[in-house]
C-alpha cells in the first residue's frame, strides 16, 4: 500500500522512497490476476499521487499565521518577539532592527533568536534605551517574500536608580575580610531656613578600619525617597565629610532628610528635619506661594497641572489659583486662566503639540498676589506613547500599530467616554481612540446637550483636538449636561460615541472635615508632639497643615510647610517655657477644611527621657545591621511566596508572578502566560480541572561541582485540582547563547526543590519548571537566571527556603521555614525572622526574636491590625549569620470573618479531643493535621475524624509525649488554619497532665484581688493561667449576677488570662462577697473575696479620697504642698509646686491670714511658686498660705513655721550657719589671746557653746565671748599656763550641733610666745605730765619683744612723726623716748606709745598737759 502525503513540511529526500514504493505496488497488482480488475482504479489513483508528488503543485509563499505584536516594557526587563509562518519551501527567517540585520554573535548574551516547528522568536535580553525600535521580521522562500512589523519601546521609572549596578571604585581597594565600623558624627540638627535661602546640612563620617582612598557609599534621603544631584541640590563627599546643599529653598524642600552611609559591613543613618518657611510676601497680607507643581496626564494638546495649597493665606481668605506656563528654552510667562480657580487642579489646554512646556502657580487673596510657586518639571506635549519612544536616544520613526497604515477611512466612534473631573469651573472629559487600526491623523469634535433636551452643540467648532481629553470652560454652574465626541480625520467626520449621563456642574470633590481632637505632649526644650484625630470621610485627603499660638497671644504662626501625612508631627522652635496651644486643618484638592479645635496648653518642656527624635530607625535582627556576606561566589535571587495562598493576597500573589514574568518578557508576556487557557481540561465532582499555570521565582540553593539545587514557588493557579508534582529542565548557556533544553526528571518530584545532577563545573545553565495535577501538565515557567555551576565555599549557610505563612490573626500570624540545604562550614543552629511593613522601604527591616531560635516555625506577635507585613528568615552557624531567604509575600494583619481556633474538648470519660471547624469548605477541601508543623502519620496516640465542615483529634491517652503545637490547615480556601499550644505549660515544673485546659478545674495564676486605680475606681481581677477563647465568666455579688452597665466595667482577656471587673466607687451598699466564676468546655473553677468591717471602711475611704483628688486635680492644684527649703547663703525659700494652671491662674500668699504684698520678692515661673525671707527672725514666725485660683476651681496648701515649725526651720538655718564655720584659730591681742571662727552669716537666735576641756566656760571679766561681724570670739586677757589645754566652740542645731576644736598646749608655742615674745611696754611712762609753757619735756620708757617691736606714737589717736619740735627716738630696740625742747599750749593733748610685733600689740598712755604762769590760778590748757 501507499501512504498519504499529508504533512507539507515533509523533506525532498522522502519522494524516491514513496515513488519506489508505488511502483512496487503496482508490479504486484499486475501480476496476481485476482487484482487485474483493479488495474483501471490503479491507474487513477496512481495519477493523483503523482499530481500530489509534484513540487510544483506544493509550493507556496510565506503566510504570517500569528504576526509579532509590539511591546511597552521597562528598562532592564527582557521581551520576546514571536510569530507562526507557514510556506513551502519552509521560509528562511530573518530578524531586522531599523532595517539593520540582527547578528546575535555580534553582541552575545544580548539577542537569542529560536524557530521551531514554523515557530520564530527573537528574545532581547536586560532592555536599554537603545533597544526602542522598530522591529521587522522577513520571511522568504522560493515563492517570495513578506515582513510583518512590531515596535520595542523601552521606558524608564521616573527617578529611577540602578542599584544593581556597583559603585565605581577608585584605586586598588580589597574589602576582604575586613569589618568596617562606621560612626556619624558632628551631626546636622532640626534646620530652619527660608525660601529663597541657601542650605547645606553636613555630618562628618568615621569609618574604622580607614583604607586608603576607600569611598563608602553615600546616600541623601528626604521623606525615605532617594535624591539625586540636580540644579536643586548639590551633593558632595571630602572623604569624611559628607554634605548635602540645597541651593535654592523652597517649601518643597521640608522634610525629613536622612543621611545613608553604606559600606560592606552593613550601614548607619542620621535624620533630622528642616523647615523651609515662606518668604517676604511682596505685598503686605499676600498669600504663601503654593507648592508641588506637578503635571499630569500630558497629552498632545492638554496637561493637568496640579499644585498645593499653602499653609499660609496672608490673613485673609486665598480667593484662588493662576497657572502660568512658559515655553522652554524662554522667559515669557503666559497666565493661563483669566480668573482665579479654587480647585488646587487646572487642564491647561491649547498647547502645541511637539513643544515642551514649564509650570507654575500664585495665589491671590483680597491683599493681593503670592510669590510664584517653584516652576513644575518640564514637560512636552505630545501623545504619551510618542513621549516613551522619544525618551530614548534613538531617533527614528517608530510605527507602533501592526498593521501599515491605511489610507481614506473614515473612524469609527470613540470609546469609553466618561466625565473624569467635574468641578464648578470646568468639566474634564476623557475617551479612548477607536478600536479599528491603521486609522491616520485621527482628531476629535467635542459635543454637549443640556440634560433632558435633544439639542446637541459643538463645542470645539473651528479646531478639532488632537488628545482623548478635553476640557470644557464657561458651562453654568448647577446645570446638568451630556457630552459625546466623534472622530475625524481627512476622509471625514465619523459618527458620535455614546453619550455620557447626565454631570452636574460643580465641585464633586468636598472639602476635608475639620480633624478631630489635637493633643499635644512634651518633647524637648523646643519641640512638641503633636496628635490628631484624622478627618472623617475625606477623599483624596493630600496632608495636614497644623498651627501653634503661645496662649494669650492670638498669633497663630505655622508648624510646617508642607502637608503631612499621618497624625502626629513633631513641632520644633517653640520657645522654652512658654505655654502653646495648636490646631490642625485637612487639605486636599477641593480646599482646606475648617481648623480643628485647639488643643490644651502645654509647656515647652523637656519630656522624662529626652523625647523623641526625628527619622530613628530600627535595628535588623539580633546585631544591629547585618551586611553582605563576606564572599561573594553564589548569587542569590528571587524571592518567597506562602504556599498557603491567604485572602486577599491571591491577586497580590498573580500580580507578583506577572511581575516576574514581566520582568524578562515584559507586560504582554506576563499576562498572555498567566491567562494562557490550561491545555488540558477534565471533569470531577469539583467541576472543571485544568492544568496548573507555570511556577515562578526560581533560585539556587546549593551548588557544588556537577550539581544544583533549585527552588521555586508554586503556581499561583493550581487548576482547581491538588498539584501532584512538578518537572524540571535544564539547558547550557554558552557565551550567551542558550542549548537545548534537556530534562532533569522523569518521575515527578513533590517537593519544591530538586536537584539537578550531571552538570558539568564552570558551565552555566538555566532552568524551567513545569507543575502538574490531575489534568495534566502545565506550560513551563520562563528561564530562570543564569546559573554558574561551581563550588561554594562560604563558611555561612545559605538562605532558608519555602516560607509559609499559617493562622493569620488580627494580632499574630505563624511563619514555617525550611532550613537551607547548603550548610556552610558548620551545621546551622539557629534561625533569625526579619520583619517589616509591606510599603515601608528596606531601611525598616527589624529583628523579632533578639535570641537564634532552633526551630524552624515560630509565631509572630504584637503584629498591628489592618498592616501588612512582609517576612524574611536567616541561618546562623558558628561561622555567623548567613544570607535571608526570598522575602514572604504581603500579608495582611486580619481575622477573617468566620474564623474559627481550636477548641479543647474534655468528655465525661476525660478524654481529650482538639476540635476545629472551617465555614469555607470546598468539595476537595481537606482537614491536615499537624504537630509541630509536621504532619500528624503515626496514629497510635493520636486519631483524626473528619465529618462535614468539623474535624476532631482525639488523643488515646493524653501524656508527657504529647506535649507541643497543634495545628489544622484546611486545603483548598483562604488560608483557613489554626493552631493550639500544649507544651506552654510545661514551662512550669508543675506541669502535669492532663494540661489545665484539658482538665475540669482551671488552674488559676493568682486568686481575686482588688486593687485601686485612678479616679478612686476599684479593681477586681485574677488571672487563669490557660484558657481557651471559648472560655466563660460569670461576675457574682452576694450571690446576684452582675452584669456589664454603669457601675460595672468587665474585661476578658483571654490571651492573657487576665479577668477584671472595675466599679467606679464604692458604696456601703457594696459591702460583701465578690466572686468570679469560670467555665471552660467542661472545666470550672471560681475565687472569691470578702470585703467587710474595717477591710471595707478603708478600701471605700482610699476610694473616696482618690476620687477627690482626681476632682481636685481637675483645675489647678498642688503637685507639691508647700515647703521651705534654706540655701547655703541662709536664705529661707518657701515653696510649692503648681499643675495645670493657665494664664488666668491667680496664686495668692497669705501670712496669718494677711495678703502678703508684691514686694515680698513672688515668684511665679516653670509651674513652682517661690517666696524668699532673705533674713529670717523670729517676727517672720507664723502660718503661711497660698491660694490657687481660676473659674476652674481653686486648691490651698498651708504651712506652719510657729512653735516646734519655725523651731525646726530655725534649726535647719543653723545647721546650715554651723558648717559654714571656719577652723577655729588663736590670735594674740593686746589684752591677751582671742579665739575665734568665721560664719558665712550670722543670726542673732543662734546659739553657741563654749567649751574648756569638754566642759562649759563660766564667763568673767577675764574671759569674755562676743561676735563681731559674722566672727564669733572667745577672749582671756591675761592668759597663764592654767589657761592651756583643748578649746572647742558647739553650734546648737537641734541635732547634735557641730563642734569646732583647738589646743591651747604649753609646748612654748602659744603661751610661751605670749608672754616672753610678746611687745611690751614695761614702764617709765607717767600717767600725767604737767608742764609750763617754754619748759623742756624728756620722757624715757623700756620697750620688750622678740622680734623688735614696731613703734609708734599716737597724739589724740592720730599719729605723729618726728621733726624738730617734737624729737622720737627708739635706741638699741630697748629704748623709745619722747622729747619737745620748747613746749607750748599746742602740746597739750593725750599721748600714746603703741608696740607691735607679731606675738601681740601694746600700748601706753601719758596726758600732757601745759600751763602759762601768768594766768590766774595756773589755769591749765
Amino acid at each position: 500500500g501507499t501512504r498519504p502525503f499529508t504533512e507539507h513540511h515533509k523533506s525532498h529526500s522522502d519522494l524516491p522512497h514513496c515513488i519506489y514504493l508505488s511502483l512496487l505496488c503496482q508490479i504486484a497488482l499486475l501480476l496476481s490476476g485476482k487484482f487485474l480488475r483493479r488495474s483501471c482504479f490503479l491507474r487513477h489513483r496512481e495519477a493523483e499521487h503523482f499530481k500530489r508528488m509534484n513540487e510544483d503543485s506544493l509550493m507556496h509563499a510565506p503566510e504570517f499565521v500569528i504576526k509579532p505584536r509590539s511591546h511597552t516594557v521597562w528598562e532592564k526587563q527582557c521581551v520576546r518577539l514571536h510569530c507562526t509562518v507557514s510556506g513551502w519551501p519552509d521560509p528562511r527567517v530573518i530578524w531586522y532592527k531599523n532595517n539593520v540585520a540582527i547578528d546575535p554573535l555580534a553582541n552575545p548574551g544580548k539577542y537569542k533568536l529560536e524557530s521551531r516547528y514554523s515557530v520564530h522568536s527573537l528574545e532581547i535580553n536586560r532592555c536599554d534605551f537603545d533597544d526602542t525600535a522598530q522591529y521587522r521580521v522577513s520571511a522568504m522562500n522560493s515563492k517570495g517574500e513578506l515582513s510583518a512589523f512590531a515596535s520595542v519601546v523601552v521606558k524608564r521609572f521616573k527617578g529611577e536608580v540602578d542599584e544593581s549596578l556597583p559603585e565605581p571604585r577608585h584605586g586598588p581597594v580589597s574589602e576582604y575580610g575586613i569589618n568596617f565600623q562606621t560612626h556619624i558624627v558632628d551631626k546636622f540638627g532640626v534646620s530652619f531656613g527660608r525660601e529663597g535661602e541657601t542650605m547645606s546640612l553636613g555630618c562628618t563620617v568615621i569609618i574604622y578600619p580607614a583604607l586608603h582612598r576607600y569611598q563608602p557609599e553615600v546616600q541623601w534621603y528626604r521623606d525615605d525617597v532617594l535624591l539625586s544631584p540636580s540644579k536643586w541640590y548639590h551633593m558632595h563627599w571630602s572623604g569624611d565629610r559628607a554634605t548635602l546643599t540645597l541651593t535654592h529653598l523652597n517649601k518643597e524642600d521640608e522634610g525629613l532628610y536622612t543621611l545613608r552611609v553604606t559600606t560592606k559591613s552593613g550601614y548607619e543613618t542620621y535624620s533630622a528635619y528642616v523647615f523651609v518657611r515662606d518668604a517676604d510676601a511682596e505685598v503686605e497680607g499676600a498669600p504663601g506661594a503654593p507648592l508641588d507643581v506637578r503635571c499630569l496626564d500630558a497629552n498632545k494638546d492638554y496637561i493637568i497641572v496640579t499644585w498645593k495649597q499653602p499653609a499660609v493665606d496672608g490673613g485673609n481668605s486665598i480667593l484662588g489659583y493662576f497657572v502660568d506656563r512658559c515655553e522652554v528654552g524662554t522667559t515669557h510667562w503666559i497666565q493661563c486662566n483669566d480668573t482665579p480657580v479654587k480647585f488646587a487642579r487646572f487642564p491647561v489646554t491649547g498647547l502645541v503639540e511637539g513643544r515642551s512646556y514649564i509650570f507654575r502657580v500664585r495665589a491671590v487673596n483680597k491683599s493681593g498676589m503670592s510669590r510664584p510657586s517653584r516652576v513644575s518639571e518640564p514637560v512636552a506635549a505630545m501623545d504619551p506613547a510618542d513621549r516613551a519612544r522619544t525618551s530614548a536616544p534613538w531617533t527614528g520613526q517608530i510605527i507602533v500599530t501592526e498593521e501599515e497604515p491605511a489610507e481614506g477611512i473614515v473612524p469609527g466612534r470613540p470609546l469609553e467616554l466618561q466625565v473624569t473631573e467635574a468641578t464648578k469651573n470646568y468639566v474634564v472629559l476623557s475617551w479612548k481612540p477607536p478600536g479599528e487600526k491603521g486609522l491616520e491623523g485621527v482628531m476629535y469634535y467635542v459635543e454637549k446637550c443640556v440634560a433632558g433636551t435633544d439639542s446637541w452643540q459643538r463645542v470645539n467648532t473651528e479646531i478639532p483636538v488632537k488628545s482623548p481629553r478635553f476640557a470644557l470652560f464657561d458651562l453654568a454652574e448647577g446645570k446638568s449636561y451630556s457630552f459625546r465626541v466623534r472622530c475625524c480625520n481627512s476622509a471625514g467626520v465619523g459618527e458620535p460615541s455614546d453619550p455620557t449621563e447626565a454631570t452636574t456642574v460643580g465641585d464633586k470633590l468636598d472639602i476635608p472635615s475639620a480633624p478631630g481632637k489635637v493633643v499635644p505632649t512634651r518633647n524637648t526644650d523646643t519641640s512638641v508632639v503633636v496628635s490628631w484625630e484624622a478627618s472623617r470621610d475625606v477623599k483624596e485627603l493630600i496632608g495636614y497643615y497644623i498651627e501653634g499660638s503661645i496662649v494669650g497671644s492670638n498669633v497663630w504662626e505655622p508648624c510646617n510647610n508642607k502637608p503631612v501625612n499621618g497624625t502626629r508631627f513633631i513641632c520644633h522652635g517653640l520657645m522654652t517655657g512658654e505655654k502653646y496651644v495648636f490646631r490642625v486643618r485637612a487639605v486636599n484638592a477641593a480646599g482646606l477644611s475648617q481648623f480643628s479645635a485647639e488643643s490644651e496648653p502645654v509647656e515647652v518642656k523637656a519630656a522624662i527621657g529626652g523625647g523623641i527624635p526625628h527619622g530613628v530607625l530600627p535595628e535588623m535582627g539580633p546585631g544591629g545591621n547585618v551586611g553582605q556576606l563576606t564572599e561573594h561566589r553564589p548569587r542569590w535571587t528571587g524571592t518567597h511566596e506562602t504556599v498557603q495562598l491567604l485572602p486577599d493576597t491571591v491577586q497580590k500573589c498573580n500580580k507578583k508572578a506577572q511581575a516576574d514574568t514581566e520582568a524578562r518578557e515584559g507586560p504582554g508576556a506576563a499576562s498572555s502566560v498567566l491567562t494562557e487557557p490550561a491545555p488540558k481540561e477534565s471533569k470531577s465532582k469539583g467541576g472543571k480541572r485544568a492544568s496548573p499555570a507555570p511556577p515562578y521565582g526560581i533560585t539556587i540553593l546549593e551548588c557544588v561541582r556537577d550539581s544544583m539545587v533549585l527552588a521555586w514557588k508554586q503556581p499561583t493557579f493550581i487548576g482547581g485540582a491538588d498539584i501532584t508534582g512538578y518537572f524540571v529542565d535544564y539547558r547550557e548557556v554558552i557565551d550567551g547563547v542558550p542549548g537545548k533544553w534537556h530534562e532533569a526528571n522523569i518521575k515527578a518530584v513533590s517537593e519544591r526543590a530538586y536537584r539537578v545532577s550531571d552538570l558539568k563545573e564552570n558551565r552555566k545553565y538555566q532552568f524551567q519548571v513545569r507543575a502538574a495535577n490531575m489534568a495534566g501538565v502545565g506550560i513551563p515557567s520562563l528561564p530562570s537566571d543564569t546559573f554558574l555551576c561551581e563550588e561554594w565555599t562560604i563558611a555561612v549557610p545559605g538562605p532558608p527556603h519555602d516560607l509559609q505563612i499559617r493562622e493569620v490573626r488580627s494580632d499574630s500570624l505563624m511563619l514555617l521555614w525550611k532550613p537551607p540545604v547548603y550548610q556552610g562550614r558548620d551545621p546551622v543552629n539557629g534561625f533569625y525572622i526579619d520583619i517589616k511593613e509591606a510599603d515601608a522601604p528596606e531601611e525598616a527591616w527589624r529583628g523579632v526574636n533578639n535570641k537564634a531560635t532552633e526551630k524552624a516555625y515560630m509565631k509572630i506577635k504584637n503584629l498591628m491590625e489592618g498592616e501588612t507585613y512582609v517576612f524574611r528568615v536567616r541561618a546562623q552557624n558558628k561561622a555567623g549569620v548567613g544570607k535571608t531567604s526570598d522575602v514572604t509575600e504581603p500579608v495582611p494583619a486580619l481575622t477573617k470573618p468566620g474564623t474559627k481556633e481550636i477548641v479543647v474538648d474534655v468528655d465525661d470519660d476525660g478524654v481529650v479531643s482538639l476540635n476545629f471547624e472551617c465555614c469555607d469548605l470546598t468539595p476537595d477541601s481537606k482537614f491536615v493535621w499537624s504537630k509541630n508543623y509536621e504532619e500528624i502519620t503515626d496514629t497510635s496516640h493520636l486519631s483524626i475524624e473528619t465529618k462535614g465542615n468539623k474535624s476532631k483529634a482525639v488523643f488515646s491517652a493524653l501524656g508527657e509525649d504529647d506535649i507541643g503545637i497543634y495545628s489544622c490547615i484546611v486545603t483548598h480556601t483562604d488560608g483557613a488554619s489554626a493552631g493550639y499550644d500544649l507544651s506552654a505549660e510545661a514551662d512550669s515544673q508543675s506541669f502535669s497532665f492532663p494540661p489545665p485546659s484539658c482538665q475540669l478545674v482551671i488552674p488559676l495564676k493568682s486568686e481575686l484581688a482588688v486593687e485601686l486605680m485612678e479616679k478612686g475606681r476599684v479593681r477586681f481581677w485574677l488571672q487563669a493561667e490557660k484558657i481557651s477563647a471559648n472560655g466563660k465568666v460569670d461576675y457574682v455579688f452576694n450571690d446576684n449576677v452582675l452584669s456589664q452597665g454603669e457601675k460595672y466595667k468587665m474585661n476578658f482577656d483571654k490571651n492573657t488570662g487576665v479577668i477584671e471587673m472595675i466599679m467606679e466607687s464604692l458604696t456601703p451598699a457594696d459591702e460583701g462577697t465578690f466572686t468570679f466564676q469560670l467555665q471552660d468546655g467542661k472545666a470550672t473553677n471560681q475565687s472569691s473575696l470578702v470585703l467587710i468591717g474595717d477591710v471595707f471602711k478603708e478600701l471605700q475611704k482610699e476610694s473616696e479620697f482618690q476620687k477627690k483628688e482626681f476632682l481636685r486635680k481637675q483645675g489647678p492644684h498642688f503637685i507639691e504642698y508647700l515647703s521651705y527649703e534654706v540655701t547655703p547663703e541662709c536664705c529661707v525659700i518657701l515653696k510649692c509646686k503648681v499643675g495645670n494652671i493657665k494664664k488666668e491662674t491667680s496664686a495668692l500668699w497669705y501670712k496669718d491670714g494677711r495678703e502678703i504684698k508684691a514686694d515680698e520678692h513672688l515668684g511665679f515661673t516653670e509651674g513652682v511658686l517661690k517666696l524668699e525671707i532673705a533674713q529670717i527672725s523670729k517676727k517672720d514666725s507664723g502660718v503661711y498660705e497660698v491660694v490657687l485660683k481660676d473659674d476652674r476651681g481653686k486648691d490651698t496648701s498651708k504651712l506652719n513655721l510657729t512653735d516646734q515649725g519655725f523651731k525646726d526651720l530655725m534649726n535647719e538655718v543653723f545647721s546650715f550657719i554651723a558648717n559654714s564655720s571656719t577652723p577655729l584659730k588663736i590670735t594674740s591681742t593686746d589684752q591677751g589671746i582671742r579665739l575665734y571662727t568665721f560664719v558665712s552669716y550670722y543670726n542673732d537666735l543662734l546659739q553657741v557653746t563654749w567649751h574648756y576641756k569638754d566642759s562649759a566656760i563660766a564667763f568673767s571679766d577675764r574671759i569674755k565671748s562676743g561676735v563681731v561681724g559674722e566672727q564669733l570670739w572667745l577672749q582671756i586677757t591675761e592668759p597663764t599656763e592654767k589657761d592651756m589645754g583643748k578649746y572647742a566652740i558647739e553650734f546648737n542645731d537641734g541635732k547634735g550641733g557641730l563642734r569646732r576644736t583647738v589646743e591651747l598646749c604649753g609646748q612654748g608655742e602659744t603661751f610661751t610666745l605670749f608672754l616672753s615674745d610678746r611687745a611690751r611696754v614695761a614702764g617709765g611712762l607717767p600717767d600725767v605730765v604737767t608742764i609750763q609753757e617754754g619748759k623742756a619735756l624728756n620722757l624715757t620708757c623700756n620697750i620688750s619683744g622678740d622680734p623688735v617691736p614696731e613703734v609708734t606714737w599716737l597724739k589724740n589717736d592720730r599719729e605723729i612723726t618726728s621733726d624738730n619740735h617734737c624729737i622720737l627716738k627708739f635706741e638699741s630696740g630697748k629704748f623709745a623716748s619722747f622729747h619737745i625742747t620748747d613746749v607750748n599750749t599746742s602740746d597739750s593733748g593725750k599721748y600714746s606709745i603703741l608696740v607691735k610685733n607679731k606675738y601681740g600689740t601694746e600700748s601706753g598712755d601719758f596726758t600732757v598737759s601745759v600751763f602759762i604762769p601768768e594766768e590766774a590760778g595756773g589755769k591749765k590748757k
